[in-house]
């Protein structure tokens, strides 16, 4: 068969299509409120003040992993959509702390990073840095890639080799978030948004940019049993929160086998969020933890010894 006689792909088929859906909802709600998404939550108002309203009118989560935050650390919020999390994190954290708001959608940057002079004009200090990248892959930063794709477009398999090396180089010698780097990594209904196929990737990042003795604070939605796979093909759901759901218990150890410990349910809706056919999603805020004597980064291979040891 001649390449002019094979039939194109699907424009949307498998993750690709899901990860185009959900870049296409949060497009249109970063211009659009759309009050279905998620379901956000109040913070103390006095956060507010500082905040504009067309970032906190776009505020779209399940829960509030903000309020553990504390003074002086550094923050990484995974998923950071339209900046509000960032910003109230910014005022609990102090001027000696910093906030890092990294999402993958620019509609939705677009929104956040013009709020950032105003919120720290009325701070009176500016602590808020926003960034670009997939929160499974921590390392690169997309607006690299976006500039280099200018200035050497992939026209030849030769030409995507070389892109290749030049990610790789990207993720080993700059990565966008360093290893150990942060104190504290939150993140608000987004995890759900990831592929199947790169969850645990995901939870592999938020283990490496901890700092030894370090914690992750996540608020998210959970399924009370396994998501059936029609459920799971279907991109509408996917990036309404709902198909790309772990059951509570693989959420607590997926923590774990990425190399934390101590995963803990803060807080559990006792109602469910929404019931689709004979699956119930409800929100969590879960934290887990980074061993003090972590130094290297390596995640345990043993659920059982992580889940007590620390290790």
């Amino acid at each position: 068969m001649s390449t002019a006689d094979r039939p194109a792909p699907p424009e949307t088929s498998g993750q690709v299509g899901i990860l185009r859906a959900v870049q296409r909802r949060y497009s249109a709600a970063a211009q659009q409120v759309e009050p279905g998404l998620c379901c956000p939550v109040q913070v103390d108002s006095a956060y507010l003040d500082v905040i504009p309203a067309a970032v906190r009118d776009r505020d779209y989560g399940c829960g509030d992993p903000v309020s553990h935050v504390r003074p002086g650390e550094t923050v990484l919020d995974l998923g950071s959509g339209s900046g509000k999390v960032c910003f109230v994190a910014a005022q609990i954290v102090g001027p000696r702390g910093h906030v890092i708001g990294v999402d993958a959608n620019p509609d939705m940057l677009a929104l956040a990073r013009p709020a950032q002079p105003e919120v720290a004009r009325r701070l009176g200090y500016s602590n808020v840095t926003f960034a670009r990248a997939r929160i499974e892959d921590l390392r690169l930063d997309l607006e690299f890639v976006d500039d280099h794709l200018a200035r050497h477009p992939v026209t030849s398999a030769a030409d995507l080799a070389t892109l290749q090396e030049y990610l790789d180089r990207l993720r080993t010698g700059s990565p966008l978030i360093p290893d150990r780097s942060v104190d504290v990594v939150i993140s608000n209904c987004v995890l759900n948004l990831v592929g199947e196929g790169e969850k645990r990737a995901l939870f592999g990042e938020i283990a490496r940019v901890l700092r030894p003795g370090g914690r992750t604070v996540v608020s998210d939605i959970v399924a009370d049993r396994d998501v059936p796979a029609a459920m799971r093909a279907d991109p509408d759901l996917w990036s309404g929160c709902y198909s790309g759901a772990l059951r509570q218990d693989r959420f607590l150890t997926a923590l774990i086998e990425a190399g934390l410990h101590s995963a803990t349910v803060l807080e559990r809706d006792p109602e469910p969020w929404r019931t689709i056919g004979d699956v119930k999603f409800r929100s969590i805020t879960v934290t887990a933890q980074k061993s003090p004597s972590d130094v290297d980064g390596a995640a345990c291979t043993d659920p059982a010894r992580s889940a007590t040891c620390g290790c």
